[in-house]
């Protein structure tokens, strides 16, 4: 199997507990051979321990780009805040190469920069994955396949309760506790973080959304403008539900909520994504219980980007699909603000699912 080099910009949290374990794991088809951040001493204790070269670290990643024709993939983790301008450079660098882009989600801090954001694959001609790890989570793939297959017939509704403690977790080494989260750049800060996971999990569920209407209850902090919101979401194939995102408190009850859709037949229920087992209740008393591996998001979306930048399958989460997720992200808080309903998906925007 064809090993592509790696080039790392950004160093911090997300590469250290979320993609370099991915990386790890995927030996036979990556291997890491270059690293750039704006701490030198972070990422040379990072090249240490990969036992990368020291002139292979770097603080500027354009640099990086020009003294390293060898690298295949650039995964870009910086804040928010950066996501489309890094992107965009990068793109312009590699144009028309044989080589890969992976970067954070969201695609960028604004609607105007996620619209441009959605055209760099085509205009520079290069393939361009964002690391949405929900949409390659098992238990998301595995509720979509139960949906589509009516293993509970027809889906009437579903509800969902997600439920942060920023003002706990920042505090800890979480990443919360991070500034640019605390004081963020970008609008709805930790709604826009955190919430586009859960909404992205249920687009890639149900579909593209027609249409929103949404609540929030204000509070003074700087991480959100909302301690709550309340979502109503309706589906393009009929199906509606609403999500509820707390992210300045605890649910203390156990089961929690989680997510709950309803069909003729029964009822499938994920208390929450590290639980390890989705429930299927049906309507005759009989209950199934699903098994899945947790947290196999960015292990899977690095699977999908081996095999789409070797030619055997294409790109799942592309800027294009990524693009509605925070759409609807920004939807909702325009429809708080403007009290009123918003429509999502129009059509020949977003045709992504």
């Amino acid at each position: 199997m064809k090993k592509l080099n790696v080039g790392i910009i950004g160093t911090g949290m997300a590469f250290e507990r979320l993609h370099y374990p991915a990386y790890k794991a995927l030996s036979d088809r990556y291997v890491i051979v270059s690293l750039c951040d704006l701490e030198r001493q972070k990422a040379e204790a990072w090249a240490t321990r990969l036992n990368i070269s020291p002139d292979k670290v770097y603080t500027d990643y354009l640099q990086m780009l020009k003294e390293n024709d060898e690298l295949d993939v650039i995964d870009i983790m910086v804040p928010i805040e950066l996501n489309f301008e890094v992107t965009e450079e990068v793109a312009r660098k590699l144009a028309g190469q044989r080589k890969g882009i992976i970067c954070e989600k969201p695609l960028a801090p604004t609607l105007d920069q996620a619209r441009e954001a959605r055209q760099l694959g085509k205009k520079y001609n290069l393939p361009i994955m964002i690391a949405e790890n929900y949409r390659h989570n098992q238990e998301i793939n595995y509720m979509r396949d139960l949906v589509q297959a009516r293993r509970i017939g027809e889906v009437f509704y579903f509800i969902q309760n997600r439920v942060v403690n920023f003002p706990q977790d920042m505090l800890k080494n979480k990443f919360p506790a991070k500034e640019w989260r605390q004081h963020p750049e970008f609008p709805a800060g930790t709604i826009t973080d955190t919430a586009v996971h859960d909404l992205g999990g249920l687009r890639h569920i149900f579909g593209p959304i027609k249409k929103l209407q949404a609540f929030g209850r204000p509070q003074e902090a700087e991480f959100a403008p909302y301690s709550v919101i309340n979502a109503n979401l309706l589906f393009k194939n009929g199906i509606s539900g609403s999500f509820n995102f707390f992210c300045a408190g605890k649910e203390m009850q156990r089961p929690l909520i989680g997510l709950r859709i309803f069909g003729s037949e029964g009822m499938i229920y994920l208390e929450e994504r590290d639980v390890g087992t989705i429930n299927i209740a049906f309507n005759d008393g009989r209950t199934e219980k699903l098994p899945y591996e947790v947290q196999k998001g960015y292990y899977n979306e690095l699977v999908n980007l081996h095999d789409a930048l070797t030619g055997t399958e294409p790109l799942t989460v592309t800027p294009e699909v990524e693009y509605g997720d925070l759409k609807t992200v920004l939807d909702i808080i325009k429809s708080i603000t403007e009290e009123r309903i918003v429509n999502v998906d129009e059509a020949g925007v977003y045709a992504g699912v």
